[in-house]
């Protein structure tokens, strides 16, 4: 498993990022059954950059707090079947992992959504990455059925992990 994350901003945490992110990862990838070891990146940015992301890529001129690009067109959630059929446009030549995708989250976001909800930033942040996790392994929340299986897979995950809302 790698993952590769880059802070544009002077923003740090309490936390390592990227040792949480690896852990989300972990859970993840276990509860999903991913067969394969994977690669994510990640971008730290701020409101102003992810604005501009979401912008270019949604066509949403306003900032939100993560952004997920899956580099796997699922058929259905978590059927890593698929990369077998193309494993040329989904494993990277040089170490053989799965290229699962790319993340951006708004570390302004992080700090203002885990005011709002009364939380500590490592647990909004690892909610981020669990949220965008599970996009990148197929899932949506376009409809309340999806929506529902989302929020009890990334709580699931978050409470395995003992990252709840109580432990600031």
């Amino acid at each position: 498993m790698t993952s590769c994350v880059e802070n544009e901003t002077d923003v740090t945490f309490e936390f390592d990022c990227k040792e949480i992110l690896e852990l989300i990862m972990e859970q993840v990838l276990l509860a999903e059954n991913c067969p394969y070891e994977v690669q994510v990146n990640l971008l730290l940015t701020d409101n102003e950059g992810i604005h501009e992301f979401n912008r270019q890529y949604r066509q949403v001129d306003a900032p939100t707090d993560v952004l997920s690009f899956p580099m796997i067109d699922f058929r259905k959630e978590a059927d890593f079947s698929i990369v077998e059929e193309e494993e040329a446009d989904y494993f990277d030549p040089d170490s053989g992992e799965l290229i699962l995708g790319d993340i951006i989250i708004s570390v302004e976001k992080v700090a203002e959504q885990a005011l709002k909800y009364g939380h500590s930033e490592k647990r909004e942040f690892a909610f981020l990455a669990a949220h965008s996790l599970l996009h990148l392994c197929g899932y949506d929340h376009m409809t309340e059925k999806e929506a529902r299986v989302m929020e009890e897979k990334q709580e699931k995950v978050l409470s395995v992990l003992g990252i709840t809302r109580e432990n600031k």
